[in-house]
């Protein structure tokens, strides 16, 4: 396989965005980005639009923090949408309990914004997109959310659940759409531009990171 030359700055502490690059074979490097979305308001500007630009903010700013030169940097941000109510990260264990019931029975979309910036090239090259998934939470058991919230794991996650944790535990899930992007990473379309990019593959997807 061909060793491109490009190394991938994640601009991203997301454990689950590195996961997903590890195992499509890619080796990043993270520098979280040091702007904090979690207060910002979406106004009356688009879910869409929201994403995409917070996507960029922190692409751009981990570029001026420092990113190594010639690497490609990529930024991502991910929010649920229901009933027109933008859901981010809980707050806390009651916030996060009381989302997973708002959305039961239900559907809702999840819209994460990407951005690739080459550092040492022009601007036009930079790349920036948006993903849309249609997520349906089944008939889940109060019981089951307690649960689920006591452990904790829900910190951190738009809409206060991970997709593929919750359809390995058994949870009535379905997407309609990448359940990547619905992770926090559209694969489906990132990988592609990577390549495009010149960006420096590892090993082949085939291999799972250990």
């Amino acid at each position: 396989m061909a060793e491109f030359a490009h190394p991938l700055v994640l601009a991203s502490a997301s454990p689950r965005r590195r996961l997903l690059l590890r195992e499509a074979g890619f080796a990043p490097t993270v520098i979280e980005s040091d702007i904090d979305d979690g207060g910002l308001p979406c106004g009356a500007v688009a879910p869409e639009a929201f994403v995409m630009a917070l996507s960029w903010f922190k692409a751009r700013r981990v570029v001026t923090q420092g990113a190594p030169a010639h690497a490609v940097i990529l930024a991502a941000d991910t929010i649920c949408v229901h009933e027109n109510e933008l859901l981010g990260k809980p707050r806390d264990a009651e916030h996060a309990a009381a989302m997973l019931r708002a959305m039961r029975n239900r559907a809702h979309r999840v819209v994460t914004g990407v951005t690739i910036v080459p550092v040492d090239r022009d601007a036009i090259a930079r790349l920036i997109f948006v993903d849309v998934a249609t997520v349906r939470l089944g008939a889940i058991a109060d019981a089951a959310i307690d649960e689920y919230v006591d452990g904790g794991t829900w910190q951190g996650k738009a809409g206060a659940y991970n997709y593929s944790e919750r359809v390995a535990a058994g949870w009535p899930v379905t997407c309609d759409g990448d359940p990547t992007g619905v992770m926090g990473l559209p694969m489906l379309r990132v990988v592609p531009l990577l390549g495009r990019l010149g960006v420096r593959r590892e090993r082949d997807s085939r291999e799972h990171a250990t």
